[in-house]
């Protein structure tokens, strides 16, 4: 019988500062048990965002094992990205200093998953914050195990709201649209925690200092290499940062502060409009057409923002 009351949870990430937020929560959170972290490329290469994982569990004394996993889309075609140095930093976590440098690691994230879903039937968790190619890689590989997961919470999509990379798309979906449409379609239960909610889970710099002041050396070390990212966001107007990934965290482990809509969702792979999430909801179901056969999956466009914040702090400083 599956103990609900703890939560296996593997970590998709691509470290990135909101990431290290996300995973000192699942550090910190006492239901939470780390099985794994699992890396793909994003915020920087994906040589980065492994050393950048290996770098925090470490600091924060966690010994879960990291395992390097996409460099590339699976998307076809796709245009050229430049990483994100410009919010993240050069080396993806705000330039604060790393003393341990990038290793050329294998690329098995996607047999680590579809090992510890085969090795814990009905009760994995995947935490997806970043592309979600090392998913649909996965569920490629072994189609089997999309009936053995508990469920996939991942940061992404922009379902009525514009994207934050184009007009249309929110960047873990742009950065590999087949992937997350693959990953929408393959019947395991996906909640999308959209930029509909991350961009109203916003934490103002004296809060963000206060918890790192409050929280003692680990929570101290996310202040700190948050630095930049918040004056990423100064630029825009806005003292302080958003949480996309800590809010999909949050939304894993308390999912009664926030609200589904369900439906079945497609990604568009191509065109002006390359990563667009469209769901056909539930509540007024129009033709199926490309959406036939489609599993109903969810999307939590509403939730409490300040109650999810709260959750954060709690948890990162308790």
């Amino acid at each position: 019988m599956t103990d609900t009351t703890r939560h296996k949870v593997i970590f998709d990430t691509d470290p990135g500062v909101d990431d290290a937020l996300a995973l000192y929560y699942l550090i910190r959170h006492p239901q939470v048990d780390l099985l794994g972290v699992t890396t793909v490329f994003g915020n920087a290469p994906v040589a980065l965002t492994t050393r950048n994982a290996r770098f925090l569990l470490r600091e924060w004394g966690h010994g879960a094992p990291v395992h390097a996993g996409a460099s590339g889309p699976l998307t076809p075609d796709m245009p050229p990205e430049a990483f994100p140095t410009h919010i993240h930093g050069e080396n993806g976590l705000g330039d604060h200093p790393v003393d341990l440098d990038p290793t050329d690691d294998p690329d098995d994230a996607a047999q680590f998953l579809i090992d510890m879903i085969r090795l814990h039937p009905g009760q994995i968790r995947v935490l997806a914050v970043g592309r979600m190619t090392n998913l649909a890689r996965a569920v490629q590989m072994a189609p089997d195990i999309a009936g053995l997961v508990r469920d996939v919470v991942i940061m992404g999509g922009a379902f009525r709201v514009p994207g934050n990379i184009t007009p249309a798309a929110e960047a873990n979906i742009w950065g590999d649209p087949l992937a997350a449409d693959i990953v929408f379609g393959a019947a395991w239960r996906v909640v999308a925690v959209p930029l509909d909610l991350t961009t109203r889970t916003f934490m103002d710099r004296s809060t963000l200092n206060d918890l790192g002041a409050r929280g003692g050396p680990g929570m101290r070390l996310v202040a700190d290499l948050s630095q930049n990212y918040v004056r990423f966001y100064q630029a825009a107007g806005y003292d302080g940062m958003l949480v996309h990934d800590a809010a999909a965290a949050v939304c894993l482990t308390d999912p009664d502060l926030f609200t589904l809509t369900t439906g079945e969702v497609r990604v568009l792979s191509d065109g002006m409009a390359l990563g667009l999430t469209l769901m056909n909801p539930a509540d007024r179901q129009g033709p199926m057409g490309a959406w036939q056969g489609r599993p109903r999956q969810f999307a939590a466009l509403e939730g409490q923002p300040q109650a999810i914040l709260d959750r954060i702090a709690q948890v990162c400083t308790g």
